[in-house]
């Protein structure tokens, strides 16, 4: 198989992520932070050492900072709703945003009467920073924006932005899906507020993994309220971080194997993965820009973006394209709206979308040779 899927998730793995899970299991699988015995000592250990991997990832000077939580969506859910929400009160955002961010802000205006802003980058991913200074206002509760495009890997200028709104003390919430261990972040330079970001993605940990930084000037009310092995006599939730957002047991596994695999982009370096995977996005653009009838989505050739490329076959439908590339090439894209309509709206794509191919460290030039050649197949096949 070859998976050209890994902005859903990546894959394969490191070496040591399924064999550090393992070990969770069968060696130390007591709940952290609830007990004082030699298990539970070391199942915490394994979320701290986590912890402090991800703030140096991140240049995140305290790593109490640091919430788990089960995915990106979970972590931007609770970055949203954890704000006092009043009628009026407004959030500015992109028209590049997945759904994980759209729906919440949706529920924020559907229940509070939010005004919402959608700004529409170009298709580069460049922002009009005058049109996103006039868009706000004062009673602008929050700036939201993706880092990178899932459709069409356009790079928004997340350190435009947040300076942008740090100037206006305003917060600031990137969404870091597609750039967590791909592109560098870095909170404090970023002026970033509260950073989501997934671990099953380019940070090669398991899925149920993700986490969210709070910074420690932003005061967020729990999406989840419950036990968290202390401060037990308390009858409100604690005000310590990390455990006043990280009611119940947290999942050890995952988080062992997220472990190792933010270790592996640290032992690699954010660089270098960057510099392969450019490179195999670059390849894939000037390979599929010469076959006719092929349309490109994004940013222009040159022009920097993340390893994200969306396309249609003209005449075809993209989720037939899609199917025939798995069922008889055995190669894995994804075609449809990818949870972002705002964005194929923008790119003229709707309803249908785009077959999208998405690209990895461990991805290679000649897998895409065998991509293009079978694109040249199906469109020989089914167009003659």
């Amino acid at each position: 198989m070859i998976y050209f899927d890994q902005a859903a998730s990546s894959w394969p793995k490191p070496d040591g992520v399924a064999k550090a899970m393992m070990e969770a299991v069968q060696q130390y699988g007591a709940n952290p932070g609830r007990g004082g015995h030699q298990l539970a000592v070391r199942a915490a250990q394994t979320i701290s050492q986590t912890r402090a991997r991800l703030a140096k990832l991140f240049g995140i000077k305290d790593p109490k900072h640091i919430i788990f939580f089960q995915n990106a969506t979970q972590a931007l859910n609770q970055a949203i709703k954890g704000f006092e929400w009043k009628t009026g009160d407004h959030v500015l955002t992109t028209a590049f945003e997945h759904n994980s961010v759209r729906r919440p802000l949706v529920y924020l205006r559907d229940r509070y009467g939010v005004k919402l802003t959608f700004i529409e980058p170009d298709h580069n991913g460049h922002i009009d920073l005058d049109q996103v200074s006039q868009a706000l206002t004062p009673r602008t509760k929050l700036v939201v924006a993706t880092h990178v495009s899932n459709v069409t890997g356009a790079i928004l200028p997340i350190r435009q932005l947040g300076r942008l709104a740090r100037q206006h003390h305003i917060p600031f919430l990137v969404d870091a899906s597609q750039s967590a261990g791909i592109l560098p972040v870095d909170v404090e330079e970023d002026c970033i507020d509260l950073l989501a970001f997934p671990g099953h993605k380019g940070l090669y940990g398991p899925q149920g993994t993700g986490g969210l930084y709070i910074s420690p000037q932003i005061d967020l009310i729990p999406l989840f309220h419950g036990g968290t092995g202390s401060h037990s006599e308390l009858e409100q939730q604690p005000d310590s971080r990390p455990a006043r957002y990280e009611s119940g047991t947290l999942n050890t596994p995952g988080i062992a194997g997220l472990n190792v695999g933010v270790g592996f982009v640290l032992e690699q370096g954010v660089e270098k993965i960057w510099d392969h995977e450019w490179m195999l996005t670059q390849y894939a653009l000037e390979q599929l820009s010469q076959i006719k009838g092929l349309h490109l989505y994004g940013p222009e050739l040159g022009v920097k973006r993340g390893p994200v490329v969306a396309f249609n076959l003209e005449g075809i439908d993209p989720h037939e394209v899609a199917m025939i590339l798995d069922q008889h090439y055995g190669i894995a894209t994804r075609a449809g709206l990818h949870c972002t309509p705002l964005a194929h709206q923008a790119l003229s794509t709707s309803p249908v979308g785009t077959v999208r191919a998405s690209f990895g460290f461990f991805n290679r030039k000649e897998e895409i040779d065998q991509l293009v050649q079978a694109l040249l197949e199906i469109k020989a096949g089914l167009l003659g």
